[in-house]
């Protein structure tokens, strides 16, 4: 026989919640424990054919997107005003964001909650004299850059060209902000935008996408 105790709703006059406690009552808190487990828990599969005797329908649970992500880029070309020194990487356009979002500082992308997350970037590098040039990129968290983060890139030539392109994954904290960082030994390299031509959009000096979740 099923056991009709288990979804039995309590008597009208039992309150839901109790007064001197402010926390549901014991009563509503099993007829309401037992309704969940019966439909699957807020899972796909029922679990009443153990209580009944027969499969119930499954139970449709929408859930919504929990992930943490970001799109970011920029449209204007940036330069190094003097070799051998750090420049953070600018981001001036958003193209989707949840939980990682640009600062007031637009060098500093910040995500919302703690998470291990994967940053991927390219950058358009060009060179607009003459000679070789060497442009430098690695990542900081919260201002600090991370060891054995940095790769190179050799431009030769006037009007050399090149993506460069890497992903990084860091564990960050809620409120931890992550930075693109740049150098040169020749103040011709820089990272170039370009403005929309023919059938070809716009391009962008850089492009950074941040995706959580990666486990």
């Amino acid at each position: 026989m099923p056991d009709t105790q288990l979804t039995r709703i309590p008597a009208s006059r039992v309150p839901i919640t109790d007064t001197a406690t402010g926390t549901v009552t014991r009563e509503w808190y099993r007829y309401l424990f037992n309704i969940f487990t019966l439909t699957g828990s807020g899972q796909a599969n029922s679990a009443a054919s153990s209580a009944f005797g027969e499969d119930l329908a499954p139970v449709y649970t929408p859930q919504m997107s929990d992930n943490r992500y970001g799109s970011f880029y920029d449209t204007t070309t940036q330069t190094a005003a003097v070799i051998n020194t750090a420049y953070p990487i600018t981001f001036n356009s958003t193209n989707i964001s949840n939980g990682a979002y640009i600062g007031a500082t637009t060098s500093q992308v910040f995500v919302d909650r703690v998470g291990t997350y994967n940053f991927e970037f390219s950058a358009r590098l060009n060179k607009t004299a003459a000679g070789s040039g060497n442009v430098f990129i690695w990542y900081r968290v919260n201002g600090t850059n991370a060891s054995n983060s940095a790769a190179n890139v050799t431009l030769a030539g006037s009007s050399s060209a090149v993506v460069a392109a890497g992903n990084f994954v860091v564990n960050l904290a809620a409120g931890d902000y992550f930075e693109l960082v740049f150098s040169t030994d020749n103040t011709g390299c820089e990272i170039r935008a370009a403005a929309a031509s023919g059938p070809v959009p716009a391009i962008p000096s850089v492009i950074l996408t941040v995706t959580d979740n990666i486990n």
